[in-house]
Protein backbone atom coordinates (compact mmCIF):
# COMPACT_ATOMS: atom_id res chain seq x y z
CA UNK A 1 0.00 0.00 0.00
CA UNK A 2 1.01 3.63 -0.63
CA UNK A 3 2.33 5.35 2.43
CA UNK A 4 0.27 7.71 4.18
CA UNK A 5 0.53 9.65 7.84
CA UNK A 6 -1.90 10.12 10.49
CA UNK A 7 -1.29 12.89 12.98
CA UNK A 8 -1.78 11.07 16.51
CA UNK A 9 -2.95 14.48 18.70
CA UNK A 10 -3.22 15.06 22.16
CA UNK A 11 -6.04 16.12 24.47
CA UNK A 12 -7.25 15.76 28.50
CA UNK A 13 -10.70 14.19 27.40
CA UNK A 14 -11.25 11.76 24.73
CA UNK A 15 -14.79 11.60 25.35
CA UNK A 16 -14.84 15.51 24.90
CA UNK A 17 -13.07 15.26 22.32
CA UNK A 18 -14.60 12.66 20.14
CA UNK A 19 -18.42 14.42 21.07
CA UNK A 20 -17.12 17.26 19.40
CA UNK A 21 -15.85 15.61 16.25
CA UNK A 22 -18.72 13.81 15.80
CA UNK A 23 -21.10 16.87 15.67
CA UNK A 24 -18.63 17.86 12.82
CA UNK A 25 -19.82 14.68 10.76
CA UNK A 26 -16.19 12.48 11.69
CA UNK A 27 -17.07 8.91 12.14
CA UNK A 28 -15.36 7.01 14.94
CA UNK A 29 -13.05 4.07 13.85
CA UNK A 30 -11.63 3.33 16.81
CA UNK A 31 -12.11 4.10 20.36
CA UNK A 32 -9.99 2.67 23.40
CA UNK A 33 -10.29 3.86 27.12
CA UNK A 34 -7.57 1.72 28.51
CA UNK A 35 -4.96 1.05 29.25
CA UNK A 36 -4.28 4.23 27.54
CA UNK A 37 -7.29 6.68 26.20
CA UNK A 38 -6.82 6.45 22.19
CA UNK A 39 -10.00 7.64 19.37
CA UNK A 40 -9.02 7.34 15.52
CA UNK A 41 -11.57 9.29 13.99
CA UNK A 42 -12.38 9.89 10.01
CA UNK A 43 -14.39 12.49 7.58
CA UNK A 44 -13.86 11.76 4.01
CA UNK A 45 -10.50 11.59 3.26
CA UNK A 46 -9.30 13.27 6.65
CA UNK A 47 -7.71 10.81 9.61
CA UNK A 48 -7.07 12.13 12.57
CA UNK A 49 -6.19 9.66 15.67
CA UNK A 50 -5.64 11.03 19.97
CA UNK A 51 -4.35 10.43 22.59
CA UNK A 52 -5.42 11.12 26.29
CA UNK A 53 -3.67 12.76 28.79
CA UNK A 54 -4.25 14.48 32.05
CA UNK A 55 -1.55 16.85 31.60
CA UNK A 56 -3.13 18.35 28.49
CA UNK A 57 -3.90 22.23 28.96
CA UNK A 58 -5.76 22.81 26.03
CA UNK A 59 -5.75 26.84 26.15
CA UNK A 60 -1.77 26.22 26.38
CA UNK A 61 -1.44 23.81 23.78
CA UNK A 62 1.07 24.12 20.56
CA UNK A 63 -0.16 21.11 18.99
CA UNK A 64 -1.26 21.70 15.38
CA UNK A 65 -1.80 19.70 11.99
CA UNK A 66 -2.45 20.10 8.60
CA UNK A 67 -5.59 19.08 6.27
CA UNK A 68 -5.12 19.68 2.81
CA UNK A 69 -8.35 19.66 1.13
CA UNK A 70 -10.10 20.47 -2.41
CA UNK A 71 -13.32 21.71 -1.06
CA UNK A 72 -12.40 23.96 1.92
CA UNK A 73 -15.29 26.42 1.15
CA UNK A 74 -17.39 23.48 1.90
CA UNK A 75 -15.77 21.87 4.85
CA UNK A 76 -15.82 25.39 6.05
CA UNK A 77 -19.32 25.71 5.44
CA UNK A 78 -20.30 22.30 6.93
CA UNK A 79 -18.30 22.74 10.08
CA UNK A 80 -19.56 26.29 11.12
CA UNK A 81 -23.51 24.89 10.27
CA UNK A 82 -22.82 21.87 12.56
CA UNK A 83 -21.09 23.75 15.20
CA UNK A 84 -24.11 26.57 15.22
CA UNK A 85 -26.41 23.68 15.68
CA UNK A 86 -24.37 22.29 18.72
CA UNK A 87 -23.66 24.69 20.57
CA UNK A 88 -26.34 27.31 19.25
CA UNK A 89 -23.67 30.22 17.87
CA UNK A 90 -20.32 29.42 16.36
CA UNK A 91 -17.18 29.37 18.34
CA UNK A 92 -15.14 32.43 17.73
CA UNK A 93 -13.26 32.58 20.64
CA UNK A 94 -11.55 30.13 23.81
CA UNK A 95 -11.28 26.39 23.39
CA UNK A 96 -12.54 25.26 20.99
CA UNK A 97 -13.35 27.64 18.14
CA UNK A 98 -13.10 28.17 14.28
CA UNK A 99 -11.14 31.25 12.44
CA UNK A 100 -11.97 33.35 9.30
CA UNK A 101 -11.84 31.47 5.98
CA UNK A 102 -9.06 33.33 4.37
CA UNK A 103 -7.31 33.73 1.04
CA UNK A 104 -3.66 33.55 2.73
CA UNK A 105 -0.27 35.14 0.98
CA UNK A 106 1.19 31.76 1.05
CA UNK A 107 -0.83 30.21 -1.78
CA UNK A 108 -3.77 28.37 0.25
CA UNK A 109 -7.24 29.47 1.05
CA UNK A 110 -7.27 28.18 4.62
CA UNK A 111 -9.08 28.29 7.64
CA UNK A 112 -7.96 27.03 11.29
CA UNK A 113 -9.80 24.90 13.67
CA UNK A 114 -8.95 24.71 17.46
CA UNK A 115 -10.55 21.26 18.85
CA UNK A 116 -11.35 20.96 22.66
CA UNK A 117 -7.91 19.72 23.15
CA UNK A 118 -6.44 22.57 21.80
CA UNK A 119 -4.94 21.31 18.40
CA UNK A 120 -5.02 23.93 15.78
CA UNK A 121 -6.57 21.49 12.77
CA UNK A 122 -5.22 23.49 9.52
CA UNK A 123 -7.47 22.79 6.41
CA UNK A 124 -6.56 24.67 3.09
CA UNK A 125 -7.43 24.08 -0.55
CA UNK A 126 -4.05 24.97 -2.64
CA UNK A 127 -4.60 28.34 -4.94
CA UNK A 128 -1.71 28.30 -6.50
CA UNK A 129 1.56 26.09 -7.83
CA UNK A 130 3.42 27.38 -4.84
CA UNK A 131 3.75 27.67 -1.44
CA UNK A 132 6.12 30.32 -1.22
CA UNK A 133 5.10 33.69 0.21
CA UNK A 134 3.94 36.18 -1.72
CA UNK A 135 6.59 40.04 -1.72
CA UNK A 136 4.99 41.70 1.25
CA UNK A 137 2.65 44.83 0.02
CA UNK A 138 4.88 47.90 -0.15
CA UNK A 139 2.30 50.33 0.86
CA UNK A 140 2.73 50.77 4.73
CA UNK A 141 -0.93 50.38 5.48
CA UNK A 142 -1.06 46.99 3.79
CA UNK A 143 2.35 45.64 4.60
CA UNK A 144 0.61 45.95 8.48
CA UNK A 145 -2.31 44.43 7.79
CA UNK A 146 -0.57 41.42 6.08
CA UNK A 147 2.14 41.25 9.25
CA UNK A 148 -0.86 41.33 11.52
CA UNK A 149 -2.56 38.20 9.97
CA UNK A 150 0.31 36.12 9.64
CA UNK A 151 1.41 36.73 13.59
CA UNK A 152 -1.57 37.16 15.36
CA UNK A 153 -3.75 34.29 13.40
CA UNK A 154 -1.27 32.41 11.68
CA UNK A 155 1.73 32.09 14.26
CA UNK A 156 -0.83 32.17 16.98
CA UNK A 157 -0.10 35.65 18.79
CA UNK A 158 -2.56 37.89 18.98
CA UNK A 159 -1.26 40.33 21.17
CA UNK A 160 1.88 41.39 18.75
CA UNK A 161 -0.91 41.35 15.63
CA UNK A 162 -3.01 43.47 17.71
CA UNK A 163 0.21 45.84 18.32
CA UNK A 164 1.28 46.22 14.98
CA UNK A 165 -2.35 47.03 13.89
CA UNK A 166 -3.45 49.51 16.71
CA UNK A 167 0.11 51.27 15.17
CA UNK A 168 -1.09 51.52 11.41
CA UNK A 169 -4.74 52.32 12.37
CA UNK A 170 -3.08 55.27 14.50
CA UNK A 171 -0.85 56.52 11.77
CA UNK A 172 -1.27 55.40 8.66
CA UNK A 173 -4.24 55.65 5.65
CA UNK A 174 -5.83 52.53 4.08
CA UNK A 175 -6.11 52.62 0.75
CA UNK A 176 -10.18 52.53 0.59
CA UNK A 177 -13.33 51.31 3.01
CA UNK A 178 -12.05 47.70 1.74
CA UNK A 179 -8.93 47.78 2.99
CA UNK A 180 -9.89 49.40 6.41
CA UNK A 181 -13.18 47.21 6.65
CA UNK A 182 -10.29 44.40 7.07
CA UNK A 183 -8.24 45.73 9.12
CA UNK A 184 -10.95 46.85 11.38
CA UNK A 185 -12.55 43.12 11.69
CA UNK A 186 -9.06 41.19 11.61
CA UNK A 187 -8.33 43.78 15.05
CA UNK A 188 -11.79 42.50 16.29
CA UNK A 189 -11.19 39.10 16.27
CA UNK A 190 -7.61 39.32 17.57
CA UNK A 191 -9.34 41.54 20.50
CA UNK A 192 -11.94 38.23 20.74
CA UNK A 193 -9.04 36.08 21.21
CA UNK A 194 -7.61 38.40 24.31
CA UNK A 195 -10.73 38.40 25.60
CA UNK A 196 -11.17 42.68 25.29
CA UNK A 197 -14.72 42.37 24.55
CA UNK A 198 -15.08 46.01 24.64
CA UNK A 199 -12.19 46.72 21.70
CA UNK A 200 -13.65 43.92 19.68
CA UNK A 201 -17.20 45.70 20.11
CA UNK A 202 -15.62 48.94 19.11
CA UNK A 203 -13.38 47.71 15.99
CA UNK A 204 -16.84 45.82 14.71
CA UNK A 205 -19.26 48.96 14.83
CA UNK A 206 -16.70 50.84 13.34
CA UNK A 207 -16.25 48.42 10.35
CA UNK A 208 -20.36 48.09 10.10
CA UNK A 209 -20.46 52.00 9.89
CA UNK A 210 -17.68 52.55 6.92
CA UNK A 211 -19.49 53.63 3.18
CA UNK A 212 -19.02 50.15 1.15
CA UNK A 213 -20.03 50.10 -2.10
CA UNK A 214 -21.61 46.81 -3.74
CA UNK A 215 -18.04 46.01 -5.19
CA UNK A 216 -16.08 46.34 -2.17
CA UNK A 217 -18.91 44.16 -0.02
CA UNK A 218 -18.83 41.35 -2.93
CA UNK A 219 -14.91 41.36 -2.48
CA UNK A 220 -15.34 41.11 1.59
CA UNK A 221 -17.62 38.12 1.79
CA UNK A 222 -15.09 36.56 3.87
CA UNK A 223 -14.58 39.34 6.41
CA UNK A 224 -18.34 40.32 6.86
CA UNK A 225 -18.95 36.65 7.58
CA UNK A 226 -16.16 36.68 10.41
CA UNK A 227 -17.59 40.31 11.49
CA UNK A 228 -21.31 38.60 11.88
CA UNK A 229 -19.89 35.22 13.45
CA UNK A 230 -17.95 37.45 15.71
CA UNK A 231 -20.72 39.82 16.68
CA UNK A 232 -22.98 36.89 17.43
CA UNK A 233 -20.32 35.23 20.17
CA UNK A 234 -20.21 38.15 21.47
CA UNK A 235 -23.20 39.33 22.53
CA UNK A 236 -22.77 35.91 25.05
CA UNK A 237 -20.72 35.43 27.93
CA UNK A 238 -17.36 34.95 27.33
CA UNK A 239 -16.59 31.00 28.15
CA UNK A 240 -13.53 28.77 27.55
CA UNK A 241 -16.04 26.60 25.45
CA UNK A 242 -19.10 26.09 24.17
Amino acid sequence: MAEKTIPILPCPSIPELVEFYEHLGFAVDHLQTRPNPFAAISLGGIELQFFGHKSVVPAESWSTCYVVTDRVDELYAAFRAALKAAYGRIPTRGVPRIGQLKDTSYGVRQFLMTDPGGNCIRIGQPTGASLEHAPAPKEPFARALHNAWLIGVSKGEPAQGARILDRALAKEVPAGAGEHYRALVLRADLAAQLDDAATARARLAKAAALPLTEAERDTLTDERERAADLTAELEQPSTSGP
